[in-house]
């Protein structure tokens, strides 16, 4: 077995431009909401969340950030975001995304400290991310599809939840997924992978197996140039240079 999803091709680009894009199209079309002046919080920190908050920053967003990887945390801290534990994002958030891949990011206790027309949805994993048993448990009314794939659930104080395409995948459960210009280079490394397999799986031992790194950089030159970029090369003396450790001091 190959991890494709792990090489840099396909998790640096498809989930950080492709989710970063795709979320906040499903949260456009759903919510039709301006997002500038907006408090937005994204729950996880790796390339998805880096992906929907450079966006959301980018259209004028007050972008919070809670993590529980306290390097991932310093990283966001340091581009500029607000960082703090969800129960505190809770009390201020207008839009919340969660993009984690874990379960009840977003739970009760957060529900009970959430603005009346909080608007939530999920870019992450399967629809556990967000604590929606709960809501369909104890709100007092639920207006289902109150606009496109929007599912309002008011509790019994009285405030209501916005909740975006049933908590499942927001940006293929209200949008049309990643751009094809963004999956052209997962499925270019699906389809290289899938060869290199069928040549080399006699050589390979059992077990989980990286993208060779020659797949990976084969395609970010063909991604290049599709887009009509070029790069520099390495001189004989360089190349030289960065092998040796007989130069420099």
């Amino acid at each position: 077995m190959i991890a494709v999803n792990d090489t840099d091709t396909k998790h640096m680009f498809d989930n950080r431009y492709g989710t970063g894009q795709s979320t906040l199209d499903a949260i456009f079309r759903a919510t039709n909401q301006l997002l500038a002046g907006k408090v937005l919080v994204v729950a996880g920190f790796g390339y998805c969340g880096k992906g929907v908050a450079e966006r959301a920053k980018g259209l004028g967003a007050d972008v919070v950030v809670t993590e529980i990887d306290p390097t991932k945390a310093l990283d966001a801290l340091m581009q500029g975001y607000r960082v703090m534990p969800m129960y505190d994002a809770a009390k201020i958030g207008d839009v919340f995304i969660t993009v984690t891949g874990n379960r009840d990011v977003l739970r009760s206790e957060h529900f009970s400290l959430m603005k009346d027309g909080a608007i939530l949805a999920n870019s992450g994993h399967f629809d556990i991310e967000i604590d929606v048993a709960w809501l369909e448990k104890y709100a007092t009314k639920k207006n289902s599809r109150i606009r496109h794939q929007t599912d309002e659930y008011v509790l019994s104080d009285g405030r209501r939840i916005l909740l975006v395409a049933e908590g499942r995948l927001v940006n293929l459960g209200a949008a049309e997924g990643h751009p094809a210009a963004v999956m052209d280079m997962s499925f270019s490394d699906q389809a290289l992978t899938a060869e290199y397999l069928v040549k080399e799986a006699k050589n390979l031992t059992p077990g989980v197996h990286n993208v060779p790194t020659e797949i990976d950089k084969e395609v970010a030159r063909l991604k290049l140039q599709s887009m009509g970029s070029e790069i520099d090369t390495l001189t004989p003396a360089q190349v030289e240079y960065l092998n040796s450790w007989e130069h420099g001091s």
